[in-house]
């Protein structure tokens, strides 16, 4: 694969310097978190402002997945690289990468994968804090959002794979008359593949979601339910299904 970089960075990137693998790869950055080390190598993350724009830059050396397409392993950032293309490809919000490029070394596989800031972003985990204490109508539109986020998400045809309150990123869009509007996008595709089993890779999506947002009571999950089927859609069935899963969850822990 040949190194990306997207036309809306470009001349912000080459006016920095930065337009290259090799400058990326230099650069001194304090990482954001701890380096990532589960998988023999390393992945680190770092931000990068640069005066108008701010973005993640992303490097990883060894730090491989392995599937039957590429059963010696590929970088794990090249395989999130190609899913943001895909999703950008079939309309589904999500973060956007402004550069890839990976290298082979003697005895080492590197990746850089630097992506926009979601700044004037909120994850979902943070906005669930204090939940009860939000308006009605500014739940009920995050509510909303999550579920046409996941509607566009499966019938794109695709299953994220770590549908988690996370990697939901929200931000309002203003009032409306209805009560209130919010954007919804996703980050974190390493583990996007297509909805193969239809019904039953939907509920394995969703199920997560309302397990880690607790706080959401039986009518809001029924509200976001009536949001993301189709009209007419069997809520009642849906609650049920994602109801036995996670029961078979806690059953096997």
């Amino acid at each position: 694969m040949s190194d990306f970089i997207d036309a809306a960075d470009r001349a912000l990137l080459e006016r920095h310097g930065l337009a290259s693998y090799d400058a990326l790869w230099a650069l001194q950055l304090e990482a954001v978190d701890e380096p990532n080390t589960e998988r023999g190598g390393w992945s680190s993350v770092y931000r990068l402002d640069l005066g108008e724009a701010a973005f993640y830059l992303k490097r990883q050396s060894n730090h491989l997945t392995r599937n039957l397409l590429h059963p010696f392993g590929e970088p794990t950032f090249a395989r999130e690289f190609r899913n943001i293309q895909r999703y950008q490809a079939l309309g589904i919000p999500a973060l956007q990468a402004a550069f890839f490029a990976e290298r082979r070394l003697p005895g080492e596989r590197r990746a850089i994968l630097l992506t926009r800031a979601l700044d004037g972003w909120r994850d979902l985990d943070s906005l669930l804090s204090g939940w009860s204490t939000r308006p009605e109508t500014q739940r009920a539109a995050i509510l909303r959002a999550c579920a046409e986020l996941a509607q566009r998400l499966h019938g794109a045809g695709q299953m994220h794979g770590c549908f988690y309150p996370k990697h939901i990123f929200l931000k309002e869009e203003g009032l409306k008359e209805d009560g209130g509007a919010f954007s919804a996008q996703l980050i974190d595709l390493e583990k996007t593949r297509p909805l193969l089993f239809g019904e039953r890779d939907r509920v394995k999506d969703l199920e997560p979601l309302l397990r880690r947002a607790a706080v959401w009571s039986e009518a809001e999950v029924r509200q976001l339910l009536a949001a993301y089927l189709p009209a007419g859609g069997d809520i009642e069935r849906w609650w049920r299904l994602l109801g036995a899963r996670r029961l078979n969850k806690a059953a096997r822990r």
